[in-house]
């Protein structure tokens, strides 16, 4: 069971006090609030704060800042529904204020309250962008690789039979339409959620890229942290999987795409928002299979980590000097720290990599250490506020991860469907592509882009078949 801030004065998570500041997209955003509340033009600061963001690998924050870049004129445009955007917009602009000076890489992708002030923007951009739309999943997995998910095939029998009770247990859900308004009402809602978890425990199979295994882990976590039927999301995605189960019976193989996508996203929110418990370690594996990473709890009640925040604003008013790394400006302490746990991991990511040449020898407990320092390496560029860094070592950790089970795979496994292992030189480059954005940053520059790199592991990783 997760835990979430009683702060009122907070979005989502803790803030991330020993993490990287984008200085120029603070104070960028600062002026474009005062510019705002002045009624001035703020364009020319929310170009310089994108930039600066873009140039930081703060992927989510940069597509937060195009949003109210589009938005900015229709605040000041005089016409009938300038009030309504008016209050959007400023509403958004300050919670983004507020989210960037906590520095804290995963609230900045995946939490709800800020994705819901951009939600509010991206409806005044469709009213003249038809067809335009965003979904959470968008932001909180932006510029990550997915990998093939697969429907196990079943007979058309006992498929025919899990659809029509899972259908009947659908029925209640959507027609509460959030509004438990009884105890009978919460009742009979409650029976139908515990029918369709047994639906997708009678549908997971052993692969682990096996869509009802993430399914299920996907709405056990969610019923745990409270997310039951009143969030709308929640009451989406059992409908979505209700249209995949008919995608399997006419014979598809894989799962959609952005239904994987919105499942990964919905099982990661609060896992990386708030960070995970003992009890939690299997979900924990799962979101790993998929380049995903969490933390594991501070403490364990509200009041403690209270005192953890309040300890970490008396480290940061003692943190002595700082480094400026390009746009972003980090802590010596944190930045000497992170350079440790980067030595470490792209030595043995780097040897990993020569060793994954020669098929006759995989080793799937190497490719599992592979990928967790991969992961380590990815979650102290996180902190650090290195996104570039962080989401190319996450994606080589996922195919890791991939070359792991595909090593592991039994017949029984196969005869549904083959992990695809990512092939030796798209791991070997990767590692060669982060080792030299080390360099860069052990010498106290801003680190060169990953695009290209990471686009090819990409397309190693997401290349899956049946």
């Amino acid at each position: 069971m997760t835990l979430r801030s009683a702060s009122p004065d907070t979005l989502d998570a803790l803030p991330n006090r020993r993490g990287g500041a984008v200085r120029p997209a603070e104070q960028a955003i600062a002026d474009a609030l005062d510019a705002f509340e002045q009624r001035r033009d703020m364009n020319a600061q929310l170009l310089v704060a994108g930039r600066a963001l873009r140039e930081a690998g703060w992927i989510a924050a940069q597509r937060f800042t195009d949003a109210l870049l589009l938005v900015s004129p229709m605040a000041s445009s005089g016409l009938a529904d300038e009030a309504s955007a008016r209050a959007t917009f400023g509403a958004a602009l300050r919670a983004f204020r507020m989210a960037l000076e906590r520095r804290n890489l995963r609230e900045l992708g995946c939490s709800a309250a800020l994705f819901e002030h951009y939600r509010a923007l991206s409806t005044h951009i469709a009213q003249h962008t038809p067809g335009y739309s965003v979904t959470f999943e968008d932001v909180a997995l932006a510029g990550r690789p997915i990998p093939p998910v697969s429907l196990r095939s079943q007979s058309a029998a006992r498929l025919a039979q899990l659809r029509a009770r899972y259908e009947r247990a659908l029925l209640p859900v959507l027609r509460s339409k959030g509004h438990v308004s009884t105890s009978a009402v919460a009742g009979v809602v409650n029976a139908a959620l515990d029918d369709l978890d047994a639906c997708l425990v009678e549908l997971a199979g052993p692969d682990p890229y096996d869509f009802w295994r993430l399914a299920l882990a996907c709405t056990r976590a969610m019923r745990a942290s409270g997310h039951s039927v009143e969030d709308v999301e929640t009451r989406r995605f059992y409908a979505r999987c209700n249209v995949a189960l008919a995608d399997e019976q006419h014979g598809i193989p894989l799962a959609p795409r952005s239904l994987v996508r919105a499942t990964l996203a919905l099982l990661w929110r609060d896992y990386a928002l708030f960070g995970a418990a003992a009890e939690d370690t299997d979900n924990v594996e799962l979101l790993r299979d998929y380049g995903l990473t969490v933390d594991w709890h501070i403490a364990g009640t509200q009041a403690s980590e209270a005192l953890w925040e309040a300890g970490a604003h008396q480290a940061e008013a003692h943190a002595g000097m700082s480094r400026e790394l390009g746009v972003l400006t980090v802590n010596a302490n944190a930045y000497e720290d992170f350079l440790q746990t980067a030595d470490v991991a792209i030595s043995a990511l780097a040897d990993h990599a020569r060793a994954a040449d020669n098929p006759q020898k995989a080793d799937p407990s190497a490719a599992l250490q592979a990928g967790d320092a991969a992961y380590r390496l990815g979650a102290a560029a996180s902190a650090l506020g290195l996104g570039q860094v962080a989401l190319l070592a996450d994606a080589l950790g996922l195919a890791w991860r991939r070359r792991a089970h595909a090593g592991v795979s039994t017949p029984a496994v196969r005869a549904h469907v083959v992990v695809d292992a990512p092939d030796a030189r798209s791991l070997e480059a990767a590692a060669e592509a982060l080792r030299a954005m080390l360099h860069k940053v052990a010498a106290g520059v801003a680190p060169q882009s990953g695009a290209n790199v990471l686009a090819a592991l990409t397309r190693s990783i997401e290349q899956g078949g049946v």
